[in-house]
């Protein structure tokens, strides 16, 4: 009797198993109260039974078809109408799935590291522009963080209307960004947020593309090498983290600060190459994106002049796996900040003013809205908005707007002068609070000292008494540089030089 029970219960098992298996099912950025690219061919994709028939209709009267493959995989396109909604979208195979609250419109990627993460409660007069979140067409996808060794096909999330209660925690750059675009454009935003705080741009590029640089592949090699020594830094954990306990309580005794805690040895974790773009990135692709926004950096000060291959090839990765051409990638560039001497910023920033070279991208400048002694500046709403004058004036149409500050172009040396010029200059250049600041002079001799500059036209002239014979000049050229060259629009000048003198940086891989 006992056995004929476990007989039927185990295909009752089998059965209902074979049924689950059987139904169509959707990855978490495919669900109700997204925002779908407009006027664009969108992918919608998901498992079911190799082999089982998917059909999609939507209330814009669009349909598309799709036949699950030998993997179980299927995907499908169909044609979005103009900016709109709210819609539905159903998903039929063996079940069915009815999509609600679906809008169009203009969908975003918003990652980085922690100035991206940084949530908006945290931000200046949060609790004001908290109160007045209440964008019911704007809509924001959190990605759970998370590590993968190999690229993921879902990822935790969902998609939500923008209220005080869903914005609070949500990244603040993300958000400004999308509200500006929503309040210039009036059509529904889409705002996917993926990022972690104190990750390097390794860790959010995929593998292969790390391995096809020598550059880069030093990156590779010292994960290799953890992996490699992983049982024995197991072994000396308890060791060191005992220690650490120590010498915790003896701070928190003597009133000093707590050291930070040793990290317990993992074979990956979410600073090592490509575990965040498996983990966080890969899941989202091929969902239909207007382009991609990016605040990180600080953790690749270390290598800045690595990060000039690193961050180029990072965006050539994501713009390749997406399949969606060189879509617009728009990022921020370091505010000031003490690093230290053997983490120099301006290196970075070098890198970063470089990777503007590559077609379709934007940098936002900060260096008049950092803080100097707090790696997270709580100005985030300026931040937000310098990226969406990129996105205005590039890709939306906004033609006249002066969307960047001055960005250095050229010199030309006149005797015992060096006269600058500027892409970006607007409708003049400006200082502000002064005389311009920040600006030094070198001769052959690569010695640099403080010169005097002058705004002539669009151009500035610097000059030194101590150097008669001129070769180069920088500007903003410190960790924590907050010089005071703008355009009459307000826009900040990003950092310079006009040398390529090996930096402190030059050889560290």
């Amino acid at each position: 009797m006992k056995t004929t029970q476990r007989l039927t219960t185990l295909l009752l098992l089998l059965t209902l198993a074979s049924v689950t298996f059987g139904d169509v099912k959707l990855p978490s950025v495919i669900s109700s109260n997204m925002v779908l690219q407009q006027k664009s061919k969108v992918a919608i994709w998901g498992w079911a039974d190799p082999g089982e028939k998917v059909s999609i209709s939507t209330s814009w009267k669009k349909t598309a078809r799709a036949t699950t493959g030998k993997d179980g995989k299927w995907l499908a396109k169909i044609q979005t109408p103009k900016a709109g909604g709210p819609y539905t979208v159903a998903i039929k195979g063996n079940n069915t799935i009815t999509l609600e609250n679906v809008l169009i419109g203009e969908v975003w990627v918003c990652s980085g590291q922690s100035n991206m993460q940084w949530s908006l409660n945290k931000t200046d007069d949060a609790e004001k522009y908290i109160a007045a979140a209440n964008f019911p067409k704007m809509r924001l996808f959190y990605v759970t963080r998370t590590v993968a060794g190999e690229p993921q096909e879902d990822c935790e999330g969902n998609w939500a209307e923008c209220s005080p209660e869903t914005v609070a925690r949500f990244s603040a750059v993300a958000y400004y960004f999308g509200r500006k675009l929503y309040e210039e454009l009036d059509v529904p935003i889409g705002l996917i947020h993926s990022s972690w705080g104190g990750t390097p741009a390794e860790a959010w590029t995929r593998k292969e593309y790390l391995e096809k640089d020598a550059v880069l592949t030093p990156i590779l090699e010292r994960h290799k090498l953890k992996i490699e020594n992983l049982p024995n830094a197991k072994k000396w954990f308890p060791k060191r983290y005992e220690k650490w306990q120590q010498q915790a309580e003896e701070a928190k005794a003597k009133g000093k600060r707590v050291p930070r805690a040793p990290e317990k040895p993992t074979e990956r974790n979410q600073r090592d190459p490509s575990s965040l773009y498996n983990g966080m990135i890969a899941p989202l692709i091929p969902y239909g994106i207007k382009g991609a926004i990016w605040y990180q950096g600080e953790a690749n000060v270390i290598r800045s002049w690595q990060y000039r291959k690193l961050f180029p090839t990072m965006i050539t990765n994501w713009r390749k796996d997406w399949k969606q051409g060189n879509f617009p990638f728009y990022y921020v560039q370091l505010a000031p900040f003490n690093y230290g001497e053997e983490r120099p910023s301006e290196e970075l920033r070098e890198a970063q003013f470089m990777t503007l070279s590559l077609t379709n991208t934007g940098m936002a400048v900060t260096m008049d809205i950092g803080d100097p002694k707090d790696i997270h500046p709580k100005n985030k709403l300026d931040v937000g908005k310098r990226l969406a004058l990129w996105a205005l004036a590039k890709d939306y149409g906004k033609k006249k707007l002066v969307y960047s500050g001055p960005l250095y172009k050229s010199k030309k040396i006149e005797r015992d002068k060096i006269r600058l010029s500027f892409n970006h200059v607007g409708s003049g250049l400006i200082s502000t609070g002064g005389e311009l600041t920040h600006f030094t002079i070198a001769g052959s001799d690569k010695e640099f000292v403080d010169a005097k500059a002058i705004i002539d036209g669009k151009t500035i002239v610097v000059s030194s008494d101590a150097v008669k014979k001129p070769v180069a000049a920088r500007f903003g050229w410190s960790n924590a540089a907050e010089p005071n060259l703008f355009n009459k629009e307000g826009l900040p000048a990003s950092s310079f030089r006009t040398d390529d003198w090996p930096g402190k940086t030059y050889d560290a891989r």
